[in-house]
């Protein structure tokens, strides 16, 4: 990047999309939906409720209760997902196809995150279904990590890889997939080696921090997600994947709100609030490799790209400008969300809404 470009200090970009994202349900998903719908022009929901979304018809509801919740921002169009499970059938995925609400399926190990216990036990009983979503281009998300108690759990995305996914890709050659929310160098490589049906999101999270952010002076639990923030220098590759300019690697906040008593707990939840300023925090990431020119590509273009849609047809503006983040946000009723640099510094903001 130039020293004109590194000395930016306002940007304007098209507006920006979320492939990956939580809102839960109730009154979470009513207070936590408009930070969203503000800056992205579209998002990716995840189908990971209780129960969770297995049907067209229930992806439906759910897509009306969000833009309910997102009425004052017109603009904002919630993608949503069905939760692959061992006994989907092919049918369920020519009627998501055909109701033309749903933009892809969710493959979820059975245990490896939050209500995921009614994920795929054996990718094998799912593949008259992967077929079904193959031949009619419907994408499969893939939460990448094995749940065998004896892998350790920084190895299970690398192990997912060897064990199921490449066993995947070769199995589905024009399936697209994408590998959500990496998190290491060996997820990187695979996703770069691999054809133009294989993609992958990354979260603003795991470009900024690596795992002593959660545990070194203390265990912090605000900090603590699946998959878990790893070494620096898979970080580093992160980074150096996002800011390539490979159209294969996209923005996916993995945003999950949960109330603060559920983090603060002898077995707290994992999961990071980031949506209040999900592309101020990516500019700061890419700030920081000096690739703001990087950054509208990422977010903005490679996206839509893969997915098969039009770039949002508006921008938001960006500006070098350092702000507090509030230490809570209300998750309706009686709870707060603790989110991301609660009570810190984020030094990008957004400063146009059009």
């Amino acid at each position: 990047m130039s020293s004109k470009q590194s000395s930016l200090n306002r940007i304007q970009i098209i507006r920006p999309d979320d492939w990956h994202l939580h809102v839960r349900d109730g009154a979470s998903m009513k207070a936590v939906v408009p930070y969203t719908a503000k800056q992205c022009g579209r998002a990716i929901i995840m189908p990971n409720l209780t129960p969770p979304v297995t049907s067209t018809e229930q992806a439906k509801a759910y897509q009306q209760a969000i833009l309910s919740a997102s009425a004052q921002h017109p603009h904002f169009k919630p993608l949503m997902t069905l939760y692959l499970t061992d006994s989907m059938p092919p049918s369920e995925i020519e009627a998501a196809l055909n109701s033309g609400i749903i933009s892809a399926v969710k493959l979820y190990p059975a245990g490896a995150t939050t209500n995921s216990d009614a994920g795929v036990t054996d990718i094998k009983k799912c593949y008259a279904t992967l077929e079904m979503m193959q031949k009619l281009g419907l994408p499969l998300l893939v939460h990448g990590e094995v749940t065998h108690q004896d892998v350790d759990i920084f190895d299970r995305e690398k192990q997912f890889i060897d064990q199921r996914m490449s066993g995947l890709i070769n199995d589905f050659p024009e399936l697209k997939v994408v590998f959500e929310h990496i998190t290491t160098a060996d997820a990187a490589d695979f996703v770069n080696t691999s054809s133009n049906y294989v993609a992958a999101t990354i979260t603003a999270h795991h470009l900024l921090m690596n795992r002593n952010d959660m545990l070194v002076g203390g265990i912090k639990p605000h900090h603590y997600c699946l998959p878990v923030l790893k070494r620096e220098t898979h970080r580093q590759a992160l980074v150096k994947a996002a800011i390539s300019g490979n159209q294969k690697f996209f923005m996916g906040t993995d945003s999950a709100p949960h109330s603060q008593q559920n983090k603060e707990s002898a077995c707290g939840c994992a999961g990071m609030f980031t949506a209040f300023a999900a592309i101020e925090l990516y500019a700061e990431a890419f700030d920081a490799a000096n690739a703001l020119d990087k950054l509208e590509q990422f977010s903005s273009l490679n996206g839509p790209l893969f997915y098969g849609l039009e770039a949002n047809s508006d921008k938001i503006t960006l500006q070098r400008e350092k702000w507090t983040v509030p230490d809570s946000f209300s998750l309706g009723n009686d709870d707060v969300v603790i989110p991301l640099r609660a009570g810190q510094t984020i030094h990008w903001k957004r400063v146009t809404e059009n």
